[in-house]
């Protein structure tokens, strides 16, 4: 069984909304509420509280700063997070959100992503949203997410540039291939956190997969709107893809290929990197012989359906290909979840796969390993080791 979170837009998404629907989804809030101490943001306290938007009942969360905070680079917001007590998975994926909100706004204003002033969006707020989001999730056990069309709103709102059209610049960048409508309000619905958050988290849109629903987070945002909810629902449920424990399981993914002779092969490293980044499940480049007798290389790209289109953009725009061959295929799996087990080195992740027969086999994730091993000066070996002895140490039914 996995975990899905399906995100039911009914006014659209922000990060204090995801925050409240995620709380009320089951998410503890003492969990929320310690969260500016393990980022290290002094003055920063978050307030719970329960409310109602048209026939929901709903949390609301606000986050509160003593002063003003100021504006940020990309440099600062990961400095934060790399300071922060968050697991290694959260931390690299908010890094991760963080970097396509500053990728739009250097697009919008023809800068760099390093070069970027946040300003709204690199406030103390955003940061909590984000790593919140991220751990909740992740609190929860959600493995995969899904969300409705989103519904922008429309007019305009100010900023610190000055009255903007609805959607906001940004979130219309990052809401690029993603199903959306206009309404159904004048007011933005849709901002640029909400969108980095959800275009880095969900592999599909629009109808609600089929699982076996658990719980459902309502969320509300602060203003009210007539005869309109102003709420963001969170759907969890158990996507059965693999069975029962210890049986694989069978889906439908896309492959992409390409072969490419021209082209420089460390940039090509880095698009298997990006791709990866935006959410490919696999990437990989072999070496092969071309026509003519010329050295080439085979890209391959493993995604879901839903992504691609949008996968296949990319391999088209970062490398010098002409075309890009799609297909879908069955594949197999094994039924898997993350683990973090204590060590003397700090807390290492590890994958864990259920075998036919109901056998554990586990496997520390590199860049937890990693991180550890920079962190206390220790041989990738020696932590690696001890993230096995850990988990050989639970109890059995781990």
């Amino acid at each position: 069984m996995r975990t899905h979170a399906h995100f039911d837009c009914v006014s659209g998404i922000a990060g204090d909304m995801t925050l409240a629907a995620l709380v009320s989804a089951g998410w503890p809030a003492a969990e929320l509420l310690a969260l500016p101490a393990r980022l290290g943001l002094a003055g920063v306290t978050i307030e719970v509280s329960d409310t109602r938007r048209g026939p929901f009942a709903a949390k609301h969360v606000r986050v509160r700063a003593a002063e003003q905070q100021p504006h940020r680079h990309l440099h600062h917001v990961e400095a934060i997070l790399d300071r922060a007590e968050l697991p290694g998975a959260v931390r690299d994926r908010a890094k991760q959100v963080f970097r396509r909100l500053a990728e739009a706004e250097a697009e919008v204003h023809g800068s760099s992503a390093q070069k970027v002033h946040f300003h709204e969006v690199g406030a103390v707020d955003a940061i909590v949203d984000i790593a919140g989001a991220l751990l909740g999730l992740e609190a929860l056990g959600v493995t995969s997410v899904s969300a409705s069309t989103l519904p922008l709103g429309g007019g305009s709102v100010d900023s610190q540039h000055g009255r903007i059209p609805v959607p906001a610049p940004a979130t219309a960048l990052l809401l690029r291939g993603v199903p959306v409508r206009g309404g159904p309000v004048e007011a933005e619905l849709v901002t640029p956190t909400g969108a980095a958050l959800l275009t880095t988290l969900a592999r599909s849109w629009g109808d609600m997969p089929a699982f076996r629903l658990t719980a459902v987070g309502t969320g509300a945002g602060t203003r009210e709107f007539p005869d309109h909810p102003n709420v963001l629902r969170i759907l969890l449920g158990e996507l059965d893809t693999a069975g029962a424990q210890g049986t694989k399981g069978e889906r439908r993914v896309a492959v992409l290929e390409t072969a490419v002779d021209d082209d420089n092969p460390q940039f090509v490293a880095a698009v298997v990197t990006e791709l990866m980044a935006q959410g490919a499940l696999d990437a990989m480049v072999a070496p092969v012989t071309m026509k003519k007798g010329r050295s080439g290389m085979w890209v391959v790209v493993v995604c879901e359906t839903a992504d691609a289109g949008r996968l296949a953009d990319l391999v088209l725009s970062r490398t010098t290909t002409l075309g890009v061959r799609v297909r879908e295929e069955r594949r197999i799996e094994l039924p898997r979840r993350m683990l973090e087990v204590s060590t003397e080195f700090g807390t290492i992740q590890l994958k864990l796969a259920i075998l036919p027969g109901g056998n554990v086999r586990a496997v520390p994730e590199f860049e937890s390993v990693a991180q550890a091993a920079a962190r206390s000066g220790a041989s990738l070996h020696s932590v690696s080791a001890a993230a096995m002895r850990a988990f050989e140490e639970l109890p059995s039914t781990h």
